[in-house]
Parts: C-alpha cells; sequence; structure tokens
C-alpha cells in the first residue's frame, strides 16, 4: 500500500513538472567566452528546472537594433540581457518589461541592495536585476613606463609631463595613453566631471548640467594631451584601419601605454600584449583643484523578463537559477564581471573563480565617488553627438566652442524628446 502511495505521488509530481515545462529564448551579446559560459548555464538551469531554453546570441555591433526591432514587433526573447541604459528607452513608463518584484516568490531579491534594485527600475517598476557594476579606471602598461624611467602617475599633471619623456626616452612612436571615440568622449566627461563637479546629465531632473562655456573648456583640456605627446592623434590613430585597442599592434607591444577603460575588460585587452608586456589598472587622476575624482561607474548590464512573455514563472525560475543559484552561478563564473548578487559572488570568491586583478579593480570602482550617472549618457544619439562632434574637432573641421555647441545642442534635443511632456 505504501508503495502504491508512493508510486502515485512520483507520478502526480512528474506529470506536475511536465506541465508546467517551458520552452524559453534568452537573448544576449558578448564574445566567445560570454556566449559559452551562458549557453552552459541555461543547460544546467534548464534541466534543474525542467524547462528548454533557446540561447539567441549575437556580438555587440548591431545589438540594440536587434532588441529594438523585436520588442516593436512583440517577438523579443522571454529572457534579455539589457543595456542598463536601455532601460528607459525600451521602458519609458516601467511598463516595457515584467515587473520582477510580482515575481518576488521565484526570485530571490534579497540578494540585491536597496540601491542595486533602485538602478534596475524605471518609474519604480523593477525592469532588470544587476548582473554586475562596472565603471572606468585608468589603466597603464608597467613595462613601458618602466622603460621610460617614470613611476605609474597618480594625477593628469604627471601624466601631461610623460608626454615629452616618452617621445624623448622611448622614440616619437610611443605615447603615455590612447583616447578616440567613446574613450575620448569619457575622457572629457571625466575631466568636465572632475572639474565642475557636476555630471554632464543630472540624474535626477534629466536636464544638462553644464554650460557651453565648461564643456568646451574640457574639449579644449583634450586637445592639450594631444599636443603635449599624451594621447595618439586621433587622425594617425585611425590611419592604421584599427579601432579596437585590443586589436591594436601599438598597443599589444606597448607603443601606447595606458588607456582609460571598464574595469570588466582586463583579460579582453591584457590577454593579447606581447611577451613581457604588463598592465595595472590605477585609481582615477587628479585634476588640481578637482570638486569630485568623477567616478564613471554603472550598472553594467541586467537581466530582464519580456513583458509579453507567455511564461513568465518559467522565466524568472531560469532566472534565479542563472544568477542566484550554485549551478547557474558555477556556470556563468566571472564572464560577465564580479556578480552583483551576494550569492554569486561569494561562491565565486569562495571558489577562487574571480581573478586578483578583477577583485582589485572592481574595488577600486566601489569606493571611488562621483556623482550618479544618467542612463541616457549611453543613449546612442548622446554618444553620437559626443563622439562625431569630437572627431570633427580633432580633424580641424571645427573649434572646440563649435563642438560644444553642437554637443550640448544634439544631447538637449534627445533629452527633450524622452522627457519633456
Amino acid at each position: 500500500m505504501t508503495t502504491r502511495i508512493l508510486s502515485l505521488a512520483l507520478a502526480t509530481t512528474a506529470l506536475a513538472g511536465a506541465a508546467n515545462a517551458a520552452d524559453l529564448r534568452m537573448s544576449w551579446w558578448g564574445g566567445d567566452s560570454r556566449h559559452e559560459a551562458t549557453q552552459a548555464a541555461l543547460e544546467v538551469c534548464g534541466e534543474k528546472h525542467g524547462h528548454t531554453i533557446s540561447p539567441e546570441f549575437t556580438g555587440w555591433s548591431g545589438h540594440f537594433e536587434k532588441v529594438a526591432t523585436q520588442i516593436a514587433g512583440g517577438t523579443e526573447a522571454d529572457i534579455m540581457q539589457i543595456n542598463w541604459p536601455w532601460l528607459p528607452i525600451f521602458s519609458k513608463n516601467g511598463d516595457g518589461f515584467a515587473d520582477l518584484r510580482e515575481l518576488s516568490d521565484t526570485i530571490d531579491l534579497s540578494q540585491w541592495s536597496d540601491a542595486q534594485l533602485e538602478a534596475g527600475s524605471v518609474g519604480g517598476t523593477l525592469n532588470g536585476l544587476l548582473v554586475s557594476t562596472t565603471g572606468r579606471l585608468f589603466v597603464f602598461n608597467t613595462t613601458t613606463w618602466e622603460e621610460a624611467g617614470l613611476e605609474l602617475p597618480t594625477t593628469w599633471d604627471e601624466l601631461i609631463a610623460a608626454g615629452p619623456v616618452f617621445a624623448e626616452t622611448l622614440g616619437e612612436e610611443y605615447y603615455p595613453m590612447e583616447a578616440i571615440g567613446l574613450d575620448a568622449a569619457l575622457i572629457v566627461t571625466l575631466y568636465g566631471t572632475q572639474k565642475t563637479g557636476k555630471s554632464l546629465i543630472d540624474a535626477e531632473t534629466n536636464q544638462i548640467n553644464w554650460t557651453v562655456e565648461e564643456m568646451t573648456d574640457a574639449i579644449e583640456f583634450y586637445q592639450s594631451l594631444v599636443d603635449n605627446h599624451v594621447i595618439l592623434p586621433w587622425r594617425d590613430q585611425l590611419a592604421s584601419g584599427v579601432q579596437a585597442l585590443h586589436e591594436n599592434p601599438k598597443w599589444t607591444n606597448g607603443e601606447i601605454a595606458g588607456t582609460y577603460q571598464w574595469d570588466s575588460t582586463y583579460f579582453k585587452i591584457s590577454d593579447p600584449l606581447a611577451e613581457g608586456e604588463e598592465i595595472e589598472y590605477v585609481g582615477l587622476l587628479d585634476l588640481d583643484g578637482q570638486q569630485t575624482p568623477g567616478i564613471y561607474r554603472k550598472a553594467s548590464m541586467v537581466f530582464s523578463i519580456s513583458a509579453n512573455s507567455d511564461n513568465q514563472q518559467a522565466a524568472a525560475e531560469v532566472l534565479n537559477c542563472l544568477l542566484n543559484e550554485p549551478e547557474g552561478v558555477a556556470a556563468m563564473g566571472s564572464a560577465r564581471g564580479v556578480p552583483a548578487s551576494k550569492a554569486a559572488l561569494e561562491q565565486l570568491q569562495s571558489e577562487d573563480a574571480i581573478a586578483p586583478e578583477q577583485a582589485d579593480a572592481q574595488a577600486k570602482i566601489l569606493e571611488a565617488e562621483g556623482p550618479a550617472i544618467h542612463p541616457f549618457m549611453e543613449h546612442p544619439d548622446v554618444r553620437s553627438a559626443m563622439q562625431d562632434n569630437l572627431e570633427a574637432f580633432a580633424y580641424g573641421q571645427i573649434d572646440a566652442a563649435t563642438a560644444a555647441d553642437e554637443m550640448l545642442y544634439a544631447i538637449e534635443e534627445v533629452l527633450t524628446d524622452n522627457f519633456d511632456s
């Protein structure tokens, strides 16, 4: 009798599991290591919870456009890796993604701080869970700096003074740093934030904080780095035909000896280095009279669930497994940086699965100070306004004041289109 009851109970449980099984999709961008880790995590989480998850992954280029098209047509994946600045773009009123608080019986939200949950919210609705936190730090090639007979800089003045020394002791082809494109835009942003004590876009009011004069000053500071042989000129770097830092032979052989990068890119930029070349993340450079260190810190990305998903409960089980449960955490590792989930962080630390370089850089990011970053600092049109006008300035097509005016005008248009009623 007991055996019959047990058999019936097991059969009922199996049927319930089958009834709850779901066919899900998950989309993300990344490189090969992230693709492999995520697919492994989806496999173990799917097996654990009885779901099948089809992976949909791409590189970074074009992923925003792909997700935008899918969301517009209601064909997006059940689970999505979403760039943090995209949240207010795809969910202006907080209803573009599922409210994860409504799934808190399945997702252990206690693994994130209130501030982290707020960062993933739009209009008070929890649209995404932080996968990790990232920020920009200076990175220097210690080998080249030693060859130049210099200590690594801690201030902008020391960096600027190093330019002529590099040219004289190592040769005109050696530079202390590089910065074009986004890197150049963020150098301008950092300097202006340090000097004024204000972020370019106010995170609370959605208004521009800087005057044209303040932006002009920041652009002219960038030019001073070029003039003092600190930064390889924009034109010269583009002439090489290689824009990606980790693919640039001048970086890999140590001719370019510094950069301003995300803490999460350590292995991406260190792995290609030639034998004998070593790099080190340092803190932010201090500006004489600065109002703030000006850390550019943000959620690197979030995991969201589609508002259109017919299987939100099943998606929540997989999401919780990826971010909080031992099987998913072990498979995912640090493929997306140092995890924000306390459970995941503790597990990976106990397993020595986070490289010391990653942990050290992450600590510098979390300890640094600066005003809050507005998500629209990474809006495609805002980035384009910064980078395109900086490039035109770098090529001598416009002066600094014109570049500043054009930038702020374009950014104001984006903010008006998205936040004015």
